[in-house]
């Protein structure tokens, strides 16, 4: 395993088919975030089979769309965008992933009948987990690194990774030990750059865990608003870090570093989606986060006796998100359920005072029958003892 990874190209050979590191890592990413997103489905009520309608669609169009977006701009020859050897070479756009994820997410949505809002902040949870881990795959095909760092004090990981093009990505860790610990290497011909893909990757596992953890322990908040957090957390993350990268790595054109327009765009979009979302809730709720009505945009507690059984409340709530004027509680539709339920605690009432009444008179009547019974048992002994004298 070790000697795999020793090389320019690292990886794992099964059965005479090599996989390496990148994809390893990427995988690794779809398998976490499979299980996180599944979680959190589950805590909003929603079933596992429409879970895995969203993973099933969603994932395939957005590796299609990270490739496309990846060829586009690399200028890439269409014959060669979707041959064995040009995929396996690399080859992948978060740009484009994002793109056709927002898609995927939005075509089921339609078709399922499901706010869009709902199922994005759980997917979205998911997708930043992945970046996270899929980013060391970066790391080792050594790719998407920042600019050049010539500060000595700074030349060790995790500020800056070592660059050697007929190298290994643990060269980095070889010659962060050595500085550390003070001893020698025969490691050279290489160049030491900011660490993007682990500053990136950092940011974006923080942002989960507290996206996660918001999700989580605030039962009740509008739609959207883990899916705007997104937006605003991974453009502004983006924005800080395009300067820093290595000029090869910058989507530019015409003068115009078209990645960084897009961060910044990403940013704007979800800051203008926060501010839609929460000021719709205090328009609707009265309220920024949470509802005073208790839905149509609350997350509930999975109510159901099995992990396999979708509540019934879990359709109400999707329900309410898509027609609330029909299906949320209104000041009428609250007086009529609290003139029913008295209604019918009235009659419950009526009936058990039914029902004891008629026990209590077969009660008498059988203390009755058996008064005469003594009578009778005393009227019998009564004679006898006449009889005997």
């Amino acid at each position: 395993m070790l000697n795999a990874l020793l090389n320019d190209n690292p990886g794992i050979t099964i059965f005479g088919f090599k996989i390496y590191a990148y994809a390893l890592c990427i995988v690794s990413g779809m398998i976490a975030a499979f299980f996180l997103i599944s979680l959190l489905f589950k805590r909003r009520n929603m079933s596992s089979d429409l879970f895995m309608t969203y993973f099933c669609v969603t994932l395939p169009i957005a590796i299609l769309t990270t490739r496309i977006f990846y060829c586009i701009t690399d200028g890439m020859p269409l014959r060669e965008w979707f041959s064995i050897e040009s995929i396996r070479s690399g080859g992948l756009s978060i740009i484009g992933g994002i793109l056709g994820g927002i898609f995927g997410v939005a075509l089921v949505s339609y078709i399922k009948k499901v706010n869009f809002f709902r199922a994005g902040d759980c997917i979205i949870v998911g997708l930043l987990l992945a970046q996270a881990m899929g980013r060391w795959g970066n790391f080792a095909n050594q790719e998407v690194y920042g600019a050049e760092v010539t500060n000595t004090a700074l030349q060790c990981f995790p500020f800056a990774v070592y660059i050697n093009s007929g190298g290994s990505c643990l060269d980095t860790f070889t010659l962060t030990f050595a500085k550390w610990f003070g001893f020698e290497t025969n490691i050279s011909g290489g160049t030491w750059h900011y660490a993007f893909f682990f500053y990136e990757s950092l940011a974006n596992l923080i942002g989960a865990i507290l996206i996660f953890l918001f999700m989580w322990k605030n039962p009740k908040k509008p739609n959207g608003v883990a899916t705007a957090w997104y937006f605003m957390h991974y453009g502004a993350v983006r924005s800080i870090m395009e300067p820093l990268r290595d000029p090869q790595y910058i989507l530019s054109g015409g003068g115009v570093p078209w990645s960084l327009v897009f961060s910044l765009s990403l940013f704007v979009l979800g800051a203008a989606m926060m501010a839609f979302v929460l000021g719709r809730n205090k328009k609707t709720e009265g309220v920024l986060f949470g509802s005073l009505k208790g839905d149509p945009y609350a997350i509930t507690g999975y109510k159901g006796d099995t992990k396999d059984e979708v509540p019934v409340k879990n359709k109400i709530n999707i329900m309410c998100s898509i027609y609330p004027e029909r299906y949320a509680d209104t000041p009428e539709k609250d007086k009529k359920r609290k003139q029913e339920n008295g209604a019918e605690k009235t009659e419950e009432f009526a009936n058990a005072v039914e029902n004891h009444g008629d026990e209590t008179a077969q009660n008498a009547d059988e203390n009755d029958g058996d008064k005469e019974k003594i009578t009778d048992n005393n009227e019998g002994n009564e004679g006898d003892k006449e009889t005997k004298e």
